[in-house]
């Protein structure tokens, strides 16, 4: 794969994050803030919560649906179609999110997303096509690190875009709630340029695409058939509830407990992209080749129970920015070494149906800990916390219950 090939699916990533950490500040801001006039002035504060998880929910289920399909369909097609369905998918959804600010529809707003969400399948497939284009095992997880290096590009991206563009300091009466979502959609159509011009798929083969309902689970179900991703699964999803939860609700916590708005969400966007970013371009490597893939993972879960009480206990809003550091700065390594176990797990064959496993995990995840947590934090807002917590150390149990026998040590050697 040529190294522009490369680095427009690494755009392709970035433009796709961006649609969190851009949007996350934003509809926390609109819907959190009573000063916003997205809603009614009197709108409760457990409602709003309600409304934030709701949201962002919907988003995240909407993922769930669409990766199954669109994972699928580029096996089918190709990645680069399926590339461009996503992205054409992502300026529908802009351009309905820009309307439901305009005309203050939480219901809008809801569609807008879901869409966006529906076709926001551009990150495994950039992994599917990492790994058709990786020479070896080592190059397939130094791609994978490049997967994350874009998604972290994304994440700090995303929140200073709209930092900037909202700001009416910077940009005087240009600057508007409104205005980072023209951004985005200006970055999906050089996305798709890009794709069009330099990027042509590495892997030829083809499977025929049949649409059936019952894929949405047959995905997941098909995991049955393969010993070694059945191992590693539930290890993956307390792993990723752990990671989606502290992530989700980043926002909202500093709002409700420090009185943050765009300015202090778009920080803690930004800390988690630098963390990812240079965790997972510089040390997965090095760390790979010092330490068992045993000893990463487990470590990084270990920091995740640390990170949990420290955010949620933190003395002060700017120290609260620490834990949030630390805890991405140890994912942005174990993330790309547990994808490249998955990877090892399936024949090349099922490269596109694994990595899509992957996501479909984490996008349930996102949607039913956002649903949960938004009744959650009407309650207490630490309640989140608690759950990765208490999540972080269920996976390092499964670690000691169902990583044993020698193909699973083998693979996490």
């Amino acid at each position: 794969m040529t190294k522009i090939a490369k680095i427009t699916l690494l755009f392709v990533v970035f433009v796709d994050l961006i649609g969190q950490g851009l949007v996350f500040p934003i509809i926390n801001s609109l819907i959190m803030e009573t000063k916003s006039g997205f809603l009614p002035e009197s709108t409760p504060m457990g409602r709003r919560h309600l409304y934030y998880g709701l949201v962002i929910g919907c988003f995240f289920l909407s993922w769930f649906l669409g990766v199954v399909y669109v994972s699928k369909v580029s096996d089918s097609i190709g990645r680069k179609n399926a590339l461009l369905v996503c992205l054409s998918g992502a300026l529908a959804g802009y351009a309905l999110t820009i309307a439901a600010l305009y005309l203050n529809s939480l219901l809008l707003l809801i569609v807008g997303r879901s869409i966006t969400g529906f076709t926001a399948g551009n990150q495994p497939i950039a992994q599917a096509a990492m790994i058709d284009g990786s020479t070896d095992a080592a190059d397939r997880d130094r791609n994978m690190g490049y997967i994350i290096t874009g998604v972290s590009f994304g994440l700090v991206g995303g929140p200073i875009i709209g930092a900037v563009l909202s700001d009416a300091a910077l940009l005087g009466s240009v600057a508007t709630l409104k205005t980072p979502f023209y951004g985005a959609f200006v970055l999906v159509v050089i996305a798709i340029f890009l794709v069009l011009t330099f990027f042509k798929d590495t892997r030829t083969e083809r499977a025929a695409f049949v649409f059936r309902p019952r894929d949405v689970t047959d995905s997941l179900i098909a995991v049955r058939e393969h010993p070694m991703v059945l191992k590693i699964l539930p290890v993956y999803a307390l792993f990723m509830i752990a990671n989606v939860t502290f992530y989700v609700f980043v926002d909202n916590f500093l709002t409700s407990a420090w009185g943050y708005g765009v300015i202090g969400g778009s920080m803690a966007m930004v800390v988690i992209g630098f963390a990812l970013a240079f965790s997972s371009t510089f040390l997965v490597k090095p760390a790979q080749e010092r330490f068992s893939k045993h000893h990463i993972i487990y470590t990084s879960l270990v920091v995740m129970v640390i990170c949990g009480f420290g955010f949620a206990f933190s003395p002060s809003g700017v120290l609260s920015y620490v834990p949030v550091f630390f805890f991405y700065f140890f994912f942005g390594v174990s993330y790309p070494t547990l994808l490249g176990l998955f990877s090892s797990a399936v024949a090349e064959t099922d490269q596109g149906w694994v990595m899509g496993v992957t996501t479909a995990v984490f996008c349930l995840a996102g949607g039913v800990m956002s649903l949960i947590g938004g009744g959650l934090m009407s309650f207490d807002i630490r309640l989140p916390y608690y759950i990765v917590i208490v999540t972080a150390l269920m996976g390092l149990i499964g670690m000691h219950m169902r990583w044993k026998g020698k193909e699973i040590k083998a693979l996490l050697a």
